[in-house]
């Protein structure tokens, strides 16, 4: 079951055996074995080969995932910001550790920013993060760059940029954040 996984993570992330050899520190013929099953790999060889995906071990191997179905209810989900700061997000996905994305909401209030102290830090080294208006009007500001949005339109943005979503309105404004983790740019 590693094999075909290895495979599908090591073509999703555009690397060769070779690359992915070189990345790693394992012989490509060793990736190649272990791809088709025909071996399996020590912790040591499973480490380096997690490695040279930027994944932790227990990523690769699945280790820190509970079953195919992760259920949040609404009453589970965790909440932050505040309305006196004028930004409330509630995170729609499971917390445990693994999820290689997070789905969250935001209510952003008239004049307000994402971006306060309050505000989840800055996403990790090549996180991608779409962002869907759900109601109103938001500003991106990402790396400088102002980018308009409203209602029905969606963004799709280097999250280990700098950047925050702003409400220019006199109005609330809703939007939807998918932070995809550890994914590199193309």
């Amino acid at each position: 079951m590693i094999g075909q996984r290895l495979k599908a993570l090591r073509e999703s992330s555009g690397y060769s055996l070779r690359d992915l050899a070189e990345r790693s520190g394992v012989s490509a013929p060793m990736l190649s074995q272990v791809e088709r099953g025909e071996t399996s790999p020590t912790l040591t060889i499973a480490s380096r080969i997690a490695a040279g995906l930027d994944l932790r071990l227990s990523q690769l191997l699945r280790l820190d995932e509970q079953g195919a179905v992760t259920v949040v209810r609404a009453n589970q989900r965790q909440r932050g910001g505040s309305k006196r700061g004028g930004h409330t997000f509630e995170v729609l996905t499971s917390s445990q550790p693994g999820q290689r994305a997070e789905l969250s909401r935001h209510t952003l209030a008239p004049g307000r920013a994402t971006g306060a102290s309050d505000d989840p830090p800055m996403h990790e080294p090549g996180s991608r993060e779409t962002a869907l208006v759900e109601s109103g009007t938001v500003v991106l500001v990402c790396d400088g760059q102002l980018h308009q949005l409203s209602e029905g339109d969606c963004v799709t943005f280097d999250a280990d940029l700098p950047h925050h979503f702003e409400n220019p309105t006199t109005e609330d404004a809703v939007f939807l954040a998918v932070v995809s983790a550890g994914l590199r740019r193309s």
